[in-house]
């Protein structure tokens, strides 16, 4: 699987900001294609703890057969870690952002890595939500940042949903394109807009289901349950939202509120559980009880 052949300007690495979830995931993947990766943290303690997690899953795989030994040390070379630095924007060809959902933060991160990086350097957000367009004008980067949305697992999901501005200079769009192309995804290129196309639609079903269970219609099990074995969805609407978090869908739909857009008002079910620190599976506890998992 050998995705340089179709990045034929790859010249340097892939630079990945956030050894978290999207971050990590996305880091394993990226690597297991063939292409040079630079994970980057808070510091080099932060960004090597992430890459345990990553050799973690290697093992599993390769003792379970899914993944050959010499893939695995292929993947393992190709990861360097680094703290968030000067030193280690240098030799990349591409740079995503993947810290949690704060637009300061994010900005401020891309600020850094536009003042550190060359000028040819493609800029991405790893963002499943906030404006580009916002994000774009707080780190300085009109007209070239570029939204990057990857599904986690990274590993498996098969799209990526790139967020494009309507300043966005083509050559920006293009090269994220083809890095869609050299992870073998599917790129669905929709507007930027508060939400995107994927949340907003997954955030409906979500709200709506929150909505059933605040009436007493039914259990979240059971409503998850229509949508499984009904629907054959993967994942239930309400189990889904303790994957995601519910602190972090709460914070999308106020953003999405305050645009205006009223029909995603935090219904006051989810808006308890965030009060009480029922967070959901990062927590043990949303609308499931994950403890026992």
């Amino acid at each position: 699987m050998e995705a340089r052949q179709h990045w034929h300007f790859m010249k340097g690495a892939l630079a990945i900001l956030g050894p978290g979830t999207l971050g990590l995931s996305t880091a394993q993947w990226a690597a297991e294609c063939g292409l040079e990766v630079r994970l980057l943290g808070r510091d080099l303690e932060h960004a090597r703890n992430g890459f345990l997690r990553i050799e973690t899953r290697w093992k599993r795989a390769t003792q379970a057969g899914r993944m050959a030994q010499v893939a695995c040390l292929e993947a393992k070379a190709r990861i360097s870690c680094a703290a968030f630095t000067p030193q280690a924007m240098t030799g990349l060809t591409a740079f995503l952002e993947a810290i949690p959902e704060e637009p300061a933060s994010k900005a401020a991160a891309l600020a850094q890595a536009k003042a550190w990086g060359t000028p040819e350097l493609l800029l991405l957000s790893g963002t499943s939500a906030l404006p580009i367009t916002e994000l774009a004008l707080g780190a300085g980067l009109q007209h070239r940042l570029v939204g990057f949305h990857l599904f986690v697992p990274v590993t498996r999901m098969a799209v990526v949903e790139m967020a494009v501005a309507a300043d966005t200079d083509q050559v920006w769009v293009d090269r994220a394109r083809e890095l869609g192309s050299a992870l073998h995804k599917r790129v669905v290129q929709v507007r930027d807009q508060p939400g995107f196309a994927a949340a907003r639609m997954a955030l409906a079903q979500g709200l709506e289901a929150m909505r059933l269970v605040e009436s007493g219609v039914a259990s979240a099990e059971d409503l998850d349950a229509l949508m499984t074995l009904g629907y054959g969805h993967p994942v239930g609407p309400l189990e889904l939202s303790d994957r995601v978090g519910l602190d972090l869908r709460q914070r999308i739909l106020e953003g999405l509120t305050a645009k205006g857009l009223m029909r995603f008002r935090p219904p006051a079910l989810l808006q308890r559980l965030v009060q009480q620190g029922h967070l959901g599976r990062a927590a043990g506890q949303g609308f499931y009880s994950w403890r026992a998992r």
